[in-house]
């Protein structure tokens, strides 16, 4: 919750955004057929098992929309869900409810998504001492929302951006010598902030070992060059953290994850998670 007072400001910009996106100049059905004085009673429930994520976003959603509204939240912001749980009970005006409902579904149902994602991921892997990070592959604008969301499900957040760590790819080699750019870096960038290097064969790792990073990055290796690598890495004392990232799903996490590598970043978290079935039922 102090994340969200803390970055206030942003969310109130998202929702504006989502409201003027969808509402336009007016909710022309709802302008038209619904009397000013009628008053809705919503029930929002789960229609699927998860980490539900978003109440906070919801509520500002209609309080925006209708100061008066009265919403009675059932479960708390990063608690488990089951089929067919109360969510949360919202009683106001009619208009204000029906032209509000599908940006508090969509960011409900979206974060929803994320943190429960989030949440089977770390769950898998807690036994073997690993972190799932999430990337940067995020929806445009919402980043800081859904990198929310992924600590929400009790994952941990990779870098937020290009300006808070050092992430030397594949893309920049072509231009570098490994070792002078991670000097450099280390001349230049804040104390504490961290160098990784990604590396995704084994003449890279030995580059990468030698420039001495915080952290390497094992890209796309399939298991066989991954326990080289790492095998590599333990025989010549290397001191960086390892990641695992490429490729990770649902089916193989616990596969990486017992080598005890330190981290496994995974995409899919956010850039295609699945969303949290969630229903507002409405009723006079």
């Amino acid at each position: 919750m102090d994340w969200l007072k803390k970055n206030e400001k942003y969310i109130d910009r998202i929702i504006d955004s989502g409201l003027k996106e969808d509402i336009g100049a007016g909710d022309v059905t709802t302008d038209i057929i619904i009397p000013d004085n009628a008053v809705l009673k919503g029930i929002f429930r789960a229609k699927d098992g998860g980490i539900v994520c978003g109440i906070p976003l919801m509520k500002k959603v209609f309080l925006k929309l209708d100061p008066d509204v009265k919403i009675t939240v059932k479960k708390k912001e990063g608690q488990r869900v089951k089929k067919e749980d109360i969510i949360a009970v919202i009683k106001g005006k009619a208009k204000a409810i029906l032209m509000g409902e599908r940006l508090a579904l969509n960011l409900l149902q979206l974060l929803s998504g994320i943190a429960t994602s989030a949440d089977k991921f770390q769950s898998i892997v807690e036994p073997y001492g690993v972190t799932i990070l999430d990337t940067r592959k995020t929806t445009p604008t919402l980043r800081l929302l859904e990198k929310y969301a992924v600590k929400t499900g009790g994952a941990t957040n990779h870098r937020m951006g290009l300006y808070d760590m050092v992430l030397i790819k594949d893309n920049h080699l072509d231009f570098i010598d490994l070792q002078k750019a991670v000097r450099d870096c280390r001349r230049f960038i804040p104390r504490g902030m961290k160098i990784e290097v990604e590396v995704d064969n084994l003449e890279m790792l030995e580059q990468a070992m030698k420039a001495e990073p915080d952290i390497i990055m094992l890209d796309n290796m399939n298991f066989e060059m991954m326990d080289r690598a790492l095998a590599i890495m333990k025989s010549r004392g290397c001191r960086a953290k390892v990641e695992i990232s490429g490729g990770v799903n649902l089916h193989n996490v616990e596969e990486i994850a017992r080598r005890r590598v330190d981290f496994i970043s995974i995409g899919s978290i956010t850039h295609s998670p699945q969303a949290l079935d969630i229903s507002l039922q409405l009723s006079k």
